[in-house]
């Protein structure tokens, strides 16, 4: 498995990131993170571990430089700027599909919180280089027009204890025309810090992901 920090420019700015690729990698799952959170969030790691042990390889990026996440802190002024999020995933996998090693690999869309809206701009941007988006505890509704647009399968993970972010995933599903599926763990609040929640996401996504990829072509 190779595993190497990467460096992407984008809108003048560079993002960094961890891409982690095995050996015949089957895709490649592009997570994007949520307000306040980073590359190094313990439960995107955790959920791109399991996935990394189905055969994907994962890019864990920042979408923020590291200015502008210590001016978000202070401001919050780039937490809820999905237009900006968004352009920033489209470049991301625009970089993807120019690389050597990933060009050629579908590309799956791990969006956390307000991640999720990002990855759902970008989908609707790029609908024939993203295989499926998954969210977890996503704000799906914070992509507005956007989501009528989306042609890949969404897949939203969201926690049983969630209320107000359960509601906004029921209305954003009812707005898509893509397929999708509302999945719902138990008893999870919105970090899925509960015993067991956090792996029943990342087996969820990776029977997701399964899935999907059995319909790509060989």
């Amino acid at each position: 498995m190779k595993s190497e920090s990467v460096h992407v420019p984008v809108d003048g700015a560079v993002l960094s990131g961890d891409l982690v690729l095995p050996e015949q990698a089957r895709a490649v799952v592009l997570f994007a993170h949520g307000s306040g959170s980073s590359r190094h969030s313990p439960r995107n790691r955790a959920v791109a571990a399991e996935l990394r042990d189905a055969g994907m390889g994962t890019l864990l990026i920042d979408l923020l430089t590291e200015a502008e996440e210590r001016r978000d802190v202070l401001t919050a002024e780039h937490r809820f700027d999905i237009p900006l999020l968004g352009r920033r995933l489209v470049a991301t996998l625009d970089w993807l599909g120019a690389r050597p090693g990933t060009r050629d690999l579908p590309v799956v869309l791990f969006g956390a919180s307000t991640g999720a809206a990002a990855a759902l701009v970008a989908a609707a941007e790029h609908p024939g280089r993203v295989l499926t988006v998954i969210s977890r505890g996503g704000r799906p509704d914070l992509a507005d027009d956007a989501l009528p647009a989306v042609r890949a399968p969404v897949l939203l993970i969201v926690g049983g204890r969630d209320q107000e972010v359960l509601r906004l995933n029921e209305q954003a599903a009812r707005r898509m025309r893509a397929a999708n599926s509302l999945r719902v763990i138990p008893g999870a609040t919105h970090l899925f810090e509960e015993p067991g929640a956090l792996e029943q996401v990342a087996e969820t996504a990776r029977e997701w992901c399964e899935e999907r990829l059995r319909t790509v072509p060989a």
